[in-house]
């Protein structure tokens, strides 16, 4: 089953709304995030954007409870404290697919993925009557069923992004937190990657929080975009309102152009280098 196909049986989860307000994040006593706030909706994919450095992944890791903040408040469904509750709990509730993960080694891929499932399995391993058909549609979602009993040390990098995005999608959270999802991936798998996104929240009614460098690909996934820098929020709303030529090229140093491809409809995005045309090139020198 190909990546973005539906599984035999859909996942039995609700989607989650999550607010996190007033993030501030702080390395070395240096703040590098600053009063962020944002909101995850069901059936909504938010998309966050930024230069390098501009603070998306210590957003969402923050938002995740990976990254201690200096300052925030996190709400689940607009009457959960999410930072009061057990990791355990939390995890209930939220999964994030993370940057850099290692290479297991020893384990299959269906062990890998059941990992997912820690939160459901208690003390000592306790048994979890849904768990075998959770790592099986997990596992269907991801397409990489064919691979189940093989080694996880024996996949290539963007097998292997899979795998880890299957455990999330095992753990059944009713939000799902992605961190440059496509990396590693190759372009068919990215756009499959891309369109299961837009499954998860349509379909399953998931609240999906993504960090993406491509803008074209936040663009063509997102309901709403949020634009980064220097760790402040500095425009939200929809990839229309977002996505303007005048604030990408301030943002991103260099110029920006930006249209709507005829053949989509989707809104488009391209860079301007010093050589960007072919006929600037191969003009004669004045």
């Amino acid at each position: 089953m190909r990546v973005g196909e539906e599984s035999p049986q859909a996942p039995l989860v609700r989607g989650h709304a999550l607010s996190a307000t007033e993030v501030t994040v702080a390395y070395d006593g240096v703040d590098v995030v600053h009063e962020a706030s944002l909101m995850l909706r069901p059936d909504e994919v938010t998309v966050l954007v930024g230069p390098n450095g501009s603070g998306k992944s210590t957003l969402l890791r923050t938002i995740a409870r990976l990254q201690r903040p200096r300052v925030a408040t996190l709400t689940i469904d607009a009457d959960t404290d999410g930072l009061a509750l057990t990791p355990r709990e939390f995890s209930r509730h939220v999964a994030l697919l993370t940057q850099g993960r290692p290479t297991p080694s020893g384990l299959t891929v269906r062990d890998v993925v059941e990992f997912g499932r820690y939160p459901y399995r208690g003390r000592w391993g306790k048994a979890d009557p849904g768990g075998r058909a959770a790592v099986d549609r997990a596992l269907a979602m991801t397409g990489v069923a064919e691979f189940a009993e093989r080694g996880a040390e024996f996949l290539s990098g963007g097998q292997l992004q899979r795998v880890w995005l299957a455990g999330c999608l095992a753990q059944e959270t009713g939000v799902l937190l992605l961190d440059e999802p496509t990396t590693y991936l190759d372009l068919r798998y990215q756009i499959e990657l891309l369109d299961l996104i837009r499954d998860l929240a349509d379909d399953h009614g998931i609240a999906v929080g993504v960090v993406l460098h491509d803008l074209d690909q936040a663009a063509a996934v997102a309901d709403r975009i949020l634009l980064l820098r220097a760790g402040r929020i500095i425009a939200e709303g929809s990839p229309e309102d977002v996505l303007t030529a005048p604030r990408l090229t301030d943002t991103y140093g260099i110029r920006i152009e930006v249209d709507t491809d005829p053949s989509t409809g989707r809104l488009r995005t391209r860079a301007i280098g010093r050589h960007h045309t072919r006929s600037e090139r191969l003009s004669p020198t004045s």
